[in-house]
């Protein structure tokens, strides 16, 4: 059965233990009921091996019936009728049926089968609580992102720290070097470089000068800025991911397993013709009334699905365990068994099919003082903390070591004097005379979607560097593999957008969505289920949590934020794509075990049915075959320990 999915919502859990249409059963039961399993287990033994009068047998074993089983044989009947109201029709399932098995044993005074049938059953129901588990979806890392104070600028020019739940829409703000920005609004005064990772998993921060917009939860750089409230606390961005979330959460809808596809059909078929054959049987093979219902019992604990119940289970544990030992971590057994029929994959571009930091591509000077002027940026850019320093200081070595004093002049970037020459690092956009060769090529970088910053020397730009998010080296892999399944590929990412097709084209992938914000990814998603079918989603940031709980099945990258692991079914360690592949793989394999084993049980099922009716078979022929094919079944199920060739 799949478990309940436990919503978690601010600082309270809610399990919910409703039935939406299409979610399946859902069940979680605690210790209290494993430890009555363990009592019936032995009083199960008790009964089997002790030496004792038949009546005492009898008693043992019925009771070992209901403390192992009586939440079968309550999931059993409750389910029935709860589901069969809200379906507005007959809709039994495996319990019921077990629970009739059992008490068909009973009646024929083989109560040890009846038993044995619910000992079996409970213990793979446990199995596979164990396996699906609870998808515990915290958004509580992600609350404490959430900006709780601002610096409120009020009429007489005085700073006063207030809740950023007071503030109103046309208040001035004033954001201090590292402050964290209070919430949405517009720069009305200041430049400063900004993080804004929380919110479109850029790596690079953006330059923000009057007129920009700025969202809440980002970081400011080292610049102070003046900002008006453009929108409420409720209404930022960042809220808006919040409120995603914990909707999504709210509304979860997971595909069912093989296993609870089959179910009703099979349980509805088996209470139809049990009655059937015991009624039919005196006319149709001249047996007496006790032997019809002898037979009758015997077809329904032949029929009774343990082997079918355990079609799933190992075979899913053994999955989960093999991935979990390759750095795959599963929350649920049917998000492992639904990856083999996904038909797109959604990829988020910064830190996923990017390494997550950007790395020098390509540089240009125009004479032969290259070495010098590398020395000098170098030493320039040790004296700043922004990402592209650090990118270029693991680009270039220093041949001579410089000592400069070296200012960052808010607008045009870091400025020193050396031999008395001014030399500059800065945007583009800083500098009003460039040379032709230099233009050229920052157009052509600047299609490939990278970056440029230019180095200039008495305000003539002499050089230029260009710098990328360069792609992950498993990504390529993955894209040709995921095309040879016939599996959409989608970029999602809020860099813009021919940043985006530059890193899309070089990996083969089939769709670019950019300049995409947190809000929009949910839906991107849910258009992508509606035009392909099941999707995936495979992000590492704060700013995939909506589109990865929207997802059929969310992949969090290890390396990710606590909040895009909370909320996705499945983690991926150590950032390597290629286990993707390898859990694809591995599903694919899960999907055709799981149907070997399905067909199994039902040719078993079918095999004893025609040899009771032959009369070549009784209760005990029946039980040793049934249990013989469960264990068949189990068998089968652990092959997916031994690791997929690739």
């Amino acid at each position: 059965m799949e478990s309940h999915e436990e919503h978690t919502h601010t600082r309270s859990c809610h399990y919910d233990h409703t039935h939406e249409h299409g979610h399946g059963h859902e069940h979680e039961h605690g210790r209290q009921p494993v430890i009555l399993y363990l009592v019936g287990l032995v009083l199960y033994l008790i009964g089997f091996l002790g030496d004792f009068s038949t009546t005492v047998n009898h008693i043992l074993y019925i009771l070992a019936m209901l403390t192992a089983g009586y939440h079968v044989i309550w999931e059993g009947f409750g389910e029935t009728i709860t589901d069969s109201i809200r379906l507005k029709k007959f809709r039994p399932n495996v319990h019921i049926l077990m629970t009739l098995a059992a008490v068909g044993a009973s009646i024929i005074g083989d109560f040890d089968e009846g038993a044995l049938l619910i000992l079996i059953f409970a213990g793979a129901h446990f199995l596979e609580e164990y396996a699906e588990g609870k998808s515990r979806r915290e958004i509580t890392s992600l609350l404490q992102m959430n900006p709780t104070e601002a610096r409120l600028l009020q009429k007489d020019g005085k700073m006063k720290q207030v809740s950023v739940e007071t503030l109103k829409i046309g208040d001035y703000l004033r954001v201090l070097p590292g402050d964290q920005i209070p919430t949405d609004g517009i720069v009305i005064e200041g430049i400063s470089a900004i993080d804004e990772s929380s919110i479109n998993g850029e790596s690079m921060p953006q330059e923000k000068g009057v007129g920009a917009e700025v969202f809440g939860s980002t970081i400011n750089g080292q610049g102070t800025l003046t900002m008006e409230v453009t929108k409420e606390s409720t209404d930022t961005v960042f809220a808006k991911i919040l409120q995603l979330v914990e909707q999504s959460q709210s509304n979860l809808s997971k595909t069912a397993t093989k296993i609870k596809k089959i179910e009703p059909v099979y349980v509805n078929t088996v209470l139809v013709i049990v009655p059937l054959f015991i009624l039919l049987a005196p006319t149709i093979f001249g047996w007496d009334w006790s032997t019809s219902i002898y037979r009758g019992m015997v077809l329904l604990i032949a029929a009774s699905p343990c082997a079918l119940a355990a079609s799933a289970v190992p075979a899913t544990l053994s999955g989960i365990s093999n991935l979990a030992k390759r750095g795959v971590l599963f929350k649920g057994g049917s998000y492992l068994a639904n990856l083999s029929t996904v038909k797109a994959v959604a990829f988020d571009k910064t830190g996923t099919l990017t390494a997550g930091k950007p790395v020098v591509t390509n540089s240009v000077f125009l004479e032969d003082s290259k070495q010098k002027w590398l020395d000098l940026i170098v030493a320039m850019e040790k004296n700043a903390n922004h990402p592209l320093a650090k990118s270029i200081l693991e680009a270039f070595g220093q041949e001579t070591p410089l000592t400069l004093t070296v200012e960052n002049e808010i607008g045009r970037g870091l400025v020193t004097n050396y031999q008395e020459k001014t030399y500059r690092i800065g945007k583009p956009s800083s500098f009003s005379e460039i040379p032709e060769d230099i233009q050229h090529h920052t157009e052509m970088y600047a299609q490939q979607g990278k970056t440029v910053v230019y180095f200039a020397e008495d305000e003539r730009v002499v050089a230029l560097l260009a710098m990328m998010d360069v792609p992950n080296k498993q990504a390529e892999t993955l894209i040709a593999y995921l095309k040879t399944q016939k599996i959409h590929t989608v970029m999602i990412t809020g860099d813009a957008e021919q940043t985006g097709k530059a890193v899309a084209t070089e990996l083969g992938i089939d769709e670019v969505s950019g300049n995409v914000l947190p809000e929009n990814k949910a839906a991107i998603i849910q258009s992508l289920q509606e035009t392909y079918g099941e999707t995936v989603m495979i992000g590492d940031g704060v700013n995939d949590a909506p589109a990865l709980v929207q997802a059929d099945i969310g992949f969090a990258m290890g390396d990710g934020t606590d909040i895009a692991i909370d909320v996705a079914d499945a983690v991926i360690m150590q950032n390597d794509l290629m286990k993707f592949k390898y859990a694809h793989q591995l599903s694919k394999k899960l999907d055709k075990i799981v149907w070997q084993n399905i067909l199994f049980s039902m040719f078993i099922v079918a095999l004893l049915t025609v040899l009771n009716i032959l009369g070549k078979m009784d209760i005990g022929i029946g039980v040793l075959a049934h249990e013989g094919s469960t264990l068949v079944v189990i068998l089968n199920g652990l092959r997916l320990l031994v690791p997929v060739k690739h």
